[in-house]
């Protein structure tokens, strides 16, 4: 599965902007949420990881983890069970020095001493709310070339509206915006309220280990959090701080209207070539039966995963994995993840069902696309 091996580990964090999807992290992380049918959102990066050759992983996470831990199991289906390096997932109190923490510099503080351990000569440092195809062996050519001292990973969009409506400034609820000359840093920006196309950070860094390690100790000592605000900001005209632009197609999960437009978005075909075109996508296996049109069954313009069965009307949705559709049924504009089962003669539109939901036979449930109905998973809807 590895390519060219190249000389970097990578540090995910796990549970970054949780808060703004309330909902749907109520028994996982944004790390967990599940995307595009039969993915969770760290599949996409974990993917780009290993397709790069980068197989030293550590995730750190802050609570709600078991699901991500489920999921990951060992890390097989991503080819990161190894003696050396592989996947590391990174609870608190683990061990004596890791605890919960507020923001980045304390998140990275508590790996230090196995920072301290590796060998390779790079950092990646990411979130897990965007899905994309990632070159991260690009971002490192691009690094060397530049002679950077850290390297910002940015693309070039407007701010999500999920963004731009943030009314608090907890740690989860920042976001970055950059000011360039040429591909050099000269400005960051936080909870920037700018309207039109922004150069907005994807919050992935590239910067030697030493170098990080050392920018950690320094800050956490002096009682800094936000590593992008305590740590890279002031660097700003003493240290060269690049950008790296990515051109590709991604997916930003902002908030619970860009979770749905976003998997919406994946029903054009463009879209959904141009996210996993070339790209192999790993994910954990569950060896369900393909999926079943039951006879009278009509489908258009939909994702249905392994698993499903329809025998009613879907029109416009993305169903995950085992679900069932009832004779009768009619849903449209959908998100229904996986093992939900929905009896017949239902109408349903603008809704995202959570997993092992169980709706009986004769219901209504009308949400609207700047407003979509979230059912919380394993409600029966009696």
């Amino acid at each position: 599965m590895l390519k060219n091996k190249h000389d970097a580990i990578a540090i995910i964090f796990a549970n970054s902007y949780d808060n703004e999807v309330p909902s749907l992290v109520n028994e996982r992380l944004m790390a967990s949420i599940p995307f595009a049918g039969r993915y969770r959102l760290v599949d996409f990066t974990l993917s780009s990881l290993v397709n790069c050759g980068i197989d030293n992983v550590s995730i750190i996470v802050k609570k709600n983890y078991r699901s991500l831990m489920r999921h990951l199991g060992s890390g097989r289906p991503w080819d990161l069970v190894r003696k050396n390096g592989g996947l590391n997932i990174v609870p608190p109190y683990a061990e004596k020095g890791i605890k919960v923490y507020n923001g980045r510099v304390e998140a990275v503080a508590s790996i230090v001493e196995f920072l301290k351990t590796c060998k390779e000569q790079y950092v990646f440092m990411t979130d897990s709310n965007i899905a994309c195809k990632f070159d991260f062996a690009d971002m490192i050519r691009a690094h060397q070339e530049s002679g950077a001292d850290v390297t910002i990973a940015y693309k070039n969009e407007p701010i999500p509206y999920g963004f731009m409506n943030l009314q608090t400034t907890q740690t989860t609820d920042l976001y970055y915006t950059l000011d360039l000359d040429g591909n050099r840093v000269v400005s960051i920006n936080t909870n920037s309220k700018e309207y039109g196309p922004q150069n907005l950070s994807m919050n992935l860094y590239l910067i030697e280990r030493e170098k990080l390690i050392a920018q950690i100790e320094r800050a956490y000592a002096q009682g800094h959090v936000f590593y992008e605000r305590d740590v890279l900001a002031p660097m700003i005209g003493t240290s060269k701080i690049c950008g790296y632009e990515f051109k590709g197609y991604s997916a930003r999960i902002t908030d619970m209207v860009s979770y749905f437009d976003e998997n919406m978005k994946l029903l054009d075909p463009n879209n959904l070539k141009a996210l996993f075109d070339g790209f192999d996508v790993y994910t954990t296996v569950r060896d369900d039966n393909p999926a079943r049109y039951c006879s009278g069954s009509k489908v258009s313009n939909s994702l249905v995963a392994d698993g499903c069965v329809i025998e009613g009307e879907v029109d416009n949705c993305v169903l995950f994995r085992g679900v069932h559709i009832g004779k009768g049924t009619r849903i449209k504009n959908c998100i229904v993840m996986q093992d939900t089962v929905i009896a017949g003669n239902c109408d349903i539109e603008y809704c995202i069902m959570d997993k092992e939901v169980s709706v009986a036979s004769g219901k209504s449930i009308r949400g609207d696309k700047t407003f979509p109905v979230f059912v919380p998973a394993f409600k029966k809807i009696l």
